[in-house]
């Protein structure tokens, strides 16, 4: 007998073949389900036990999962936030950094401005004592060229006075009126030359101009002007024995020079 499949017409051989393999699939299916109890009641739990067992497994693994992500992120979220400090502490740095530089400039430019300011305070005040003092030499100094002039009539008088003879120059004043003169009109004008001489130089004294007589003094370069030497044994070397032409000094400054004669040494 035939039995008819769509597509396909099997046999009693066919038939019984797939028989014998859906039994030996149920037999084996059996046997497993046996042996898969009698593992679970070997381990000392119902598949019921084994399947809650699985649940909270599964529950815990999920709780552990959910517990890793949640320290993961929190991890990544202390990354980030310790990202944002040290990123926050770098630029505070490069701000100090940028802050201490522009310091310095301003420090250094301050100290050359200081310096600068001394330097013109120092020469200032240099340019306060010159102008001074060029003001007071002016002051003291200023006659000099006309008092140097004037010498000339001071050395005149002198050459006037010298001509007068001895006699005439001791019969002058109270002793012409005591002795008899021989001639009073020489002494008159010795008289007046004298006295002229006189008020010249005390009016030259009171504006600083003061006269170098030294005779018997010792020999001085920056006040003398040495003509000639003579030697002579009584007196002592490099003293002024002869003034041929009187020297002035003009407020401490020698205005001109006494033309002397020097003891030499022998």
């Amino acid at each position: 007998m035939l039995r008819t499949i769509p597509g396909r017409t099997l046999g009693r051989a066919a038939v019984s073949a797939r028989q014998v393999r859906m039994m030996n699939s149920s037999s084996m299916l059996k046997k497993t389900t046996s042996a898969h109890a009698t593992t679970m009641k070997i381990m000392g739990g119902s598949a019921q036990q084994v399947g809650l067992n699985v649940l909270s497994g599964r529950r815990m693994y999920a709780t552990a999962t959910d517990k890793t992500e949640k320290e993961t992120e929190e991890k990544s979220e202390e990354k980030k936030t310790e990202g944002g400090e040290e990123e926050e502490v770098t630029g505070d740095a490069k701000k100090i950094a940028e802050l201490e530089t522009q310091l310095a400039t301003k420090a250094k430019e301050a100290a050359e401005l200081k310096d600068r300011l001394l330097r013109q305070v120092a020469d200032f005040r240099n340019l306060q004592e010159t102008t001074k003092r060029e003001v007071q030499n002016a002051k003291e100094f200023a006659i000099s060229k006309f008092a140097r002039d004037l010498l000339d009539s001071v050395d005149n008088l002198d050459r006037a006075l010298a001509t007068v003879p001895e006699p005439a120059k001791n019969q002058s004043g109270e002793a012409a009126k005591e002795e008899e003169v021989t001639d009073k009109v020489l002494i008159s004008l010795f008289d007046g030359v004298k006295m002229t001489q006189q008020v010249l130089e005390q009016t030259l004294k009171r504006h600083g101009l003061t006269k170098i007589d030294p005779l018997g003094e010792k020999f001085d370069p920056h006040k003398h002007e040495a003509t000639f030497e003579v030697a002579q044994p009584d007196k002592e070397p490099g003293t002024v024995f002869f003034v041929q032409q009187a020297g002035f000094m003009l407020n401490n400054r020698v205005l001109r020079a006494a033309k002397v004669g020097v003891v030499k040494a022998t």
